[in-house]
């Protein structure tokens, strides 16, 4: 899962450094670190801290986009069938257009709780997110809530427009999509 997730964080910052890189020739700054989970002296695994600023321009304006994802020891440990102990994530997202602060949030899989169920959010962890595209409603994140170290995951899409409103939906799995088309 987490092979799949950085291979498609690296093409999500590809696409986005691309679809920007034309607009208004401002430098783009991406950084996407991946690095290996580590796990503390007492076997708890953790994912490492990543941080990426992004500039864009949206409806004819700058932005700059900070994202910062870390292991939290305060928010609950999640515990693998196989017995392994998990630390769950805190991403936090920053929009601001100059020195004006559009958006500012702390996520954590908790955030997500009206479009995923009780089960799923006991067992997963949230892994990552990413500046995925502009669209006329709003700059869109994608989001990934998995069980931890496999390929489980729901991806969610999450649209802030440029007054600092957010939306979250639930997108569809890609074997979702294809098993959809087979019938």
């Amino acid at each position: 899962m987490k092979r799949l997730f950085y291979l498609l964080s690296v093409l999500l910052a590809v696409s986005a450094f691309v679809a920007c890189s034309g607009k208004g020739g401002k430098d783009n700054k991406d950084t996407l670190l991946v690095q290996q989970d580590s796990a503390d002296v007492h076997g708890t695994k953790r994912m490492q801290v990543s941080k990426s600023e992004t500039d864009i321009q949206f409806k004819g304006k700058d932005y700059h986009i900070f994202l910062s994802r870390t292991p939290s020891d305060s928010l609950p440990h999640v515990n693998t069938e196989m017995g392994d102990e998990y630390l769950d994530n805190q991403i936090v997202l920053k929009i601001t257009r100059g020195n004006e602060r559009v958006f500012s949030k702390t996520f954590t899989k908790r955030s997500f709780a009206s479009l995923l169920d009780e089960e799923f959010m006991s067992k997963s962890i949230l892994e990552g997110m990413v500046f995925d595209k502009s669209t006329p409603q709003g700059m869109v994140f994608a989001a990934s809530i998995s069980y931890p170290q496999t390929d489980l995951y729901v991806p969610v899409s999450i649209t802030i427009t440029a007054d600092g409103g957010m939306s979250l939906k639930k997108e569809e799995l890609m074997e979702d999509v294809y098993s959809e088309d087979s019938i």
